[in-house]
């Protein structure tokens, strides 16, 4: 099994027309993705890669049972595409769009929550279960996908999409495989935290692992731990902290849009302490996140 996708997903692509998104709708299509369609207002009736393009998002509805959209417009325009397909009845909404204004996120978020559509990002690199389905840039081309991921009994959820894949790829190198790897996105607003994963990921039997990469900034972490204790949550977690020194540096933004750590809030030392109050087990290594994984699965 997996969460949020499966090889049944039916993929449209907002924004297919530009350029990243028909570079990434190509790496969906080789790892057997069923995209069905694209949409780019006053384009329709092109094709990308042999899918149809199509000027508004219920058209893709009603044509091919889309159910789950890859957003790849510029940031003004993001609000527009999300609520667009937030209102055709999507299901799943990934964002790869990243900056979006946060009052546009806000409203995004909002609505997904009164129609029951899922959101991951923004500033997503996508999801992949390895094996059947990715939606998204995530794992580059086909030959780096098949190199970095494996199918088995790890989920990954990250706030960086580059670490989600070199996690996967450190764990496949120790010949561990992944069921569903996230990249939840690094602004500081995203939709499905991992708070939210962390009981899809309870729930599936492919799971029996669940490995974190965090940075310093928000309450994602924080949040996970409270989840974690008050619901006495049965499956091994485990944490690594990237971008630690940010400590040290108050009201410095590093990498992400939502690193940043203001009057003690968003601390690395903050989110270790919650983790370890919570039982999970913090690496300070790659090398010892490898370990920790292995004993959990032994």
């Amino acid at each position: 099994m997996s969460i949020l996708i499966d090889e049944k997903i039916r993929v449209l692509v907002q924004g297919i027309t530009g350029r990243e998104a028909a570079l990434f709708t190509k790496y969906m299509l080789d790892y057997s993705t069923n995209v069905v369609g694209g949409v780019t207002p006053g384009k329709g009736g092109q094709t990308i890669h042999g899918i149809p393009v199509f000027d508004c998002v219920s058209d893709v509805v009603k044509e091919f049972g889309a159910n789950t959209s890859i957003i790849s417009v510029p940031a003004a325009f993001a609000k527009d595409a999300a609520l667009e397909a937030i209102d055709s009845n999507i299901e799943l909404i990934v964002i790869f769009t990243e900056r979006i204004p946060k009052k546009d996120v806000v409203l995004i978020l909002d609505f997904a929550e009164q129609k029951g559509t899922k959101v991951i990002g923004p500033n997503s690199l996508g999801i992949i279960s390895p094996g059947k389905s990715k939606v998204g840039a995530i794992g580059g081309p086909q030959i780096e996908t098949k190199k970095s991921y494996m199918i088995g009994p790890v989920g990954i959820a990250s706030t960086s999409g580059g670490m989600t894949t070199e996690l996967a790829n450190l764990l496949t190198s120790n010949e561990i495989g992944q069921s569903t790897c996230i990249s939840v996105g690094g602004d500081p607003i995203v939709g499905m935290t991992f708070r939210e994963l962390l009981p899809l990921f309870e729930k599936d039997i492919q799971t029996k692992t669940i490995v974190l990469f965090c940075e310093p900034g928000g309450t994602q972490e924080e949040d996970a731990a409270r989840y974690i204790i008050e619901y006495s949550y049965s499956k091994p977690v485990i944490a690594f902290i990237g971008g630690r020194f940010v400590d040290d540096m108050p009201g410095m933004r590093f990498g992400h849009a939502g690193v940043i750590v203001q009057k003690g809030k968003g601390t690395a030392k903050g989110k270790i302490e919650a983790f370890k109050r919570a039982g999970i087990l913090v690496a300070d290594t790659l090398t010892q996140l490898v370990d920790y994984v292995k004993e959990s699965l032994s």
